[in-house]
């Protein structure tokens, strides 16, 4: 999948991934993690949203009292998201990234294959919605393999993916089943299933399918 693909979805306005709410899931769970900043006990938890898009989740986190960092490749997308926040982004490059920065929100527009974590920084949880869904299953592991490098394979990641039938709709997204989140994942962490639950109006209305909440927690060392 190329970059073109994704900058093409978003200048037709072709979103229909991007919810009109936080997601339900996400707010259900999102307590029960009881984040803390690792890096300093007085202020709030960093949480990374890989491929972000402009998801009303960044807002909902924001009153939570949280700092967001975000990659996206889009920078629509971010511009539309600054927008719908009400901020006025200060805006740098770094390497090869454009970087929108505002009180306790960091995103970070290229490719996030370039990202490095002297670039990201310290983060307290990766949020996955919609990263891994994203991505064919060839780019799923590199994708995997580079988010446990950023992080030093020490951050808890809140993922949610769909499964469905792959056969009835070509994607994205895909359709990424358990088998699959334990051959990405279970060398760095512990995967617990939060919740199973059914789409009741399918896939885009059409494809039945169940999203899956899973927490991962790094192995102790």
């Amino acid at each position: 999948m190329q970059h073109e693909f994704w900058h093409d979805r978003w200048e037709s306005n072709q979103i229909g991934f991007h919810l009109p709410e936080a997601n339900p899931l996400l707010v259900k769970h999102f307590t029960a993690l009881n984040l803390k900043s690792t890096s300093n006990p007085n202020t709030s938890a960093r949480i990374f949203l890989p491929l972000c898009g402009k998801t009303l989740d960044i807002a909902w986190l924001l009153t939570q009292g949280h700092r967001v960092v975000g990659a996206e490749l889009s920078q629509i997308a971010i511009e539309d998201l600054f927008s719908d926040l009400k901020l006025t982004p200060t805006i740098t490059t770094h390497d090869d990234f454009t970087h929108y920065s505002a009180p306790n929100i960091d995103i970070f527009v290229g490719d996030i294959f370039n990202m490095t974590p002297a670039l990201l920084g310290q983060i307290d949880l990766i949020y996955d919605r919609a990263a891994l869904v994203a991505l064919p299953e060839d780019m799923r592991k590199r994708y995997a393999t580079h988010l446990l490098t950023l992080t030093d394979r020490a951050t808890p990641q809140l993922l949610i993916c769909f499964e469905y039938d792959q056969s009835l709709h070509a994607g994205p997204p895909f359709s990424v089943n358990a088998v699959a989140v334990k051959l990405y994942y279970q060398s760095a962490y512990d995967i617990h299933l939060l919740e199973r639950v059914t789409m009741v109006d399918g896939l885009k209305g059409k494809y039945p399918a169940t999203e899956h909440v899973w927490l991962l927690t790094p192995h102790r060392q």
